[in-house]
């Protein structure tokens, strides 16, 4: 098999499973939040900003998989 394409199957499986789990907990976060806001409709500013935040990070996971991905493709 030759050098690249090897490299590009290395890319995708990294993007692939690096994107797997953010996208989960996005899913997970997105609705945990909705439940409890459903719960206690008055707290729910203070658990959307916490949600939010929490969004940011699992995407920032993803980004770090796209990171490693470019890396391996063009490194």
């Amino acid at each position: 098999m030759e050098l690249d394409a090897v490299k590009s199957i290395a890319a995708v499986i990294a993007i692939g499973l690096g994107a797997l789990g953010p996208s989960l907990a996005i899913g997970i976060l997105a609705g945990k939040a909705m439940e409890a806001i459903g719960r206690n409709p008055e707290a729910a500013p203070k658990i959307q900003t916490a949600m939010i935040l929490a969004i940011a990070f699992a995407e920032a996971i993803a980004i770090y998989a796209l990171v490693v991905a470019l890396i391996i493709k063009f490194a």
